[in-house]
């Protein structure tokens, strides 16, 4: 995977960059508005294609350049479902993936620092993005924005300390030139999470601080609930289409469809059977006018297919065709996704099929 930690100085935040080596898909976490010529020069100069951004919660210290980003190059806007900013194109909530090329970000709703607060873990759990809820050593403050230090205690108990040890931690700040750390390390040294630290004791440790509001609060929260954009710029944000389909993902990243969606859909859809010939002929039948492309043969066969048409992938339950889809957005289709339940939840529901 391509990866890049990058630093706005005047306010201590990273951003990350995050890119599929194979696809040049890519996504970055946090930008900054006063650092958007640096970050699409990055984008362009190792050949990728912005995705998405994807932000950690509604910041009080810096604009966001998600809203540019989507003006300039398409890039698809994440925040949290629960009181992230209304003009956000992807609104996520717990176990939503945000999926770039071969790898997937898990979203997981971390509120306490603010409501908005939304962490990014991998897929296989190898480095989670935690804005502001886990600071190294450290945690974002609860006494604004909607902040809640016992909601921040079992987001980070709960959903944060919960991952692997060895998972990386990538805060949204450091302020003491430290770049990354692990959910061991913060277990153990977190000052105010860790070494088994109870809640009421945490709520003692963040009620006691007596901190000045930060300096761009007023400027910076009203203009990130617009993306970062000012009204001018706002009128000019082009309108985004409508989804093709009411896809959803899976945990690992999977776009599903609803068997009853497929049934009642009026659209030109290209249906790929992934079994094997013996299944698609077996009793559970096949979907009518399916074509049969066995699992095995999906990487040999992708010339056959447009990328820009719809395409359902279809097996006995979903977990092969789960598979094709991701392969077929990896390669460049766009609007797929797998049929959930795959044919037995097809023929549970009584539906008609060929053999």
């Amino acid at each position: 995977m391509i990866f890049r930690q990058l630093f706005h100085p005047d306010t201590s935040t990273y951003t990350y960059l995050l890119g599929d080596e194979r696809t040049r898909e890519a996504v970055l976490i946090d930008p900054v508005r006063d650092m958007i010529e640096r970050d699409l020069q990055l984008v362009g100069e190792m050949g990728l294609k912005l995705k998405y951004t994807l932000e950690t919660h509604v910041h009080a210290d810096h604009v966001t350049s998600s809203g540019l980003l989507r003006q300039r190059t398409g890039a698809l806007y994440v925040a949290s479902a629960d009181g992230g900013a209304d003009c956000a194109d992807v609104p996520v909530s717990d176990g939503d993936a945000i999926i770039f090329g071969q790898y997937a970000l898990e979203a997981r709703l971390t509120p306490g620092h603010t409501n908005t607060c939304v962490s990014y873990v991998l897929s296989d759990e190898s480095r989670v993005f935690t804005g502001d809820t886990l600071l190294i050593r450290g945690c974002g403050r609860t006494d604004f924005q909607q902040g809640d230090p016992r909601k921040l205690y079992r987001s980070v108990q709960d959903k944060l300390f919960s991952l692997p040890d060895e998972c990386l931690v990538y805060p949204g700040h450091d302020y003491k030139g430290r770049t990354c750390s692990s959910i061991a390390e913060e277990k153990r040294f977190n000052l105010r999470l860790g070494d088994g630290r109870t809640e009421d004791a945490f709520v003692a440790i963040m009620e006691a601080l007596k901190l000045g509001l930060p300096k761009r609060i007023d400027v910076a929260v009203p203009a990130n609930l617009k993306g970062g954009l000012s009204e001018d710029e706002a009128a000019q944000a082009p309108e985004t289409e409508a989804p093709w389909a009411p896809v959803t993902r899976t945990v690992t990243g999977v776009p599903e469809v609803d068997t009853a969606w497929v049934a009642a859909s009026g659209l030109d859809l290209r249906l790929i059977d992934v079994r094997s010939e013996a299944e698609f002929g077996g009793e559970l039948g096949h979907l009518a006018g399916s074509e049969l492309a066995p699992l095995s043969e999906i990487d040999q066969r992708l010339g056959e297919w447009p990328t820009d048409e719809p395409v359902i992938v279809v097996c006995r339950s979903g977990g092969r065709s789960g598979r094709a889809a991701r392969i077929l957005e990896a390669n460049g289709f766009r609007q797929v996704a797998s049929m959930a339940g795959g044919m037995l939840k097809w023929h549970q529901e009584r539906r008609p099929s060929e053999r």
